[in-house]
């Protein structure tokens, strides 16, 4: 009985725990907007004043009408023209500058619509022979771009840290010193922010499944369009033939 309980336990938590998390964290990223935007909204737009309750998600609201009515501005000549001078002035500050360009510099690679993001996932040797670590490749390079002695090909890798994969380190590696995998970079993530207890192949596995799970649906459907009958009944038909088969 102990048993049964603890497998029943163990099911559930596996079920509301990441429904648990992600409302957690939703509910985070508004109250963190809410905190910070609703102060600086006026009072007769704020809808709070109207209500006799306090209205989630309006600081997320007036920060997306805002980032887009900056967009817009910044598209046209008279938008660049102030954000050339804001940038002025900010070169001219010894700390904050610096702080400012390598900012900007992430987000321009990381949201630009021309940038690249990382194209394959891989294996290197790391610290030490025999000790593979995941990274992710984002392209390749001779070793001059760096410095290095030109004429050697170069991968730039991001070695991510688990679970948490926002950092990590950054290295050049030779192409031939790169095991490159058969694995989506989406996948790689799974694998890292899992820290391995989900596997390529238990990910190959779970796709499998579902493959012939749609397949399944597919056929039973077609099955109904040709006989002209619901697709349950035809789904309860296909069953029994085949268990008598069996």
């Amino acid at each position: 009985m102990f048993r049964r309980l603890r497998a029943y336990f163990l099911a559930g938590l596996v079920v509301t725990a990441p429904i648990g998390i992600t409302i957690w964290l939703a509910w985070w990223f508004v109250s963190l907007f809410d905190q910070w935007i609703k102060p600086l909204i006026p009072t007769i737009y704020n809808p709070d004043t109207y209500l006799p309750f306090t209205l989630p998600g309006v600081g997320l609201l007036f920060a997306l009408f805002g980032i887009t009515l900056i967009g817009a501005l910044a598209a046209n000549l008279v938008g660049r023209t102030l954000i050339s001078y804001w940038e002025y002035w900010l070169g001219r500050m010894p700390v904050i500058r610096s702080v400012y360009k390598a900012t900007k510099q992430i987000f321009h690679t990381a949201l630009s619509q021309s940038g690249t993001n990382f194209k394959d996932v891989g294996l290197i040797e790391y610290p030490r022979k025999g000790v593979h670590v995941v990274v992710f490749v984002a392209r390749e390079l001779d070793s001059g771009e760096i410095g290095l002695p030109p004429g050697r090909a170069m991968y730039s890798c991001f070695m991510p840290t688990t679970p948490n994969p926002t950092s990590g380190f950054l290295f050049f590696v030779e192409t031939d010193e790169v095991t490159i995998l058969n694995l989506s970079v989406e996948d790689g993530a799974k694998l890292v922010i899992s820290a391995g207890l989900v596997t390529p192949k238990q990910m190959a596995e779970q796709a499998g499944t579902l493959d012939a799970a749609t397949g399944a649906e597919k056929i039973i459907g077609k099955a109904a369009k040709r006989q002209k009958r619901p697709a349950k009944a035809v789904s309860k038909k296909v069953t029994v033939e085949k268990a008598d088969t069996e």
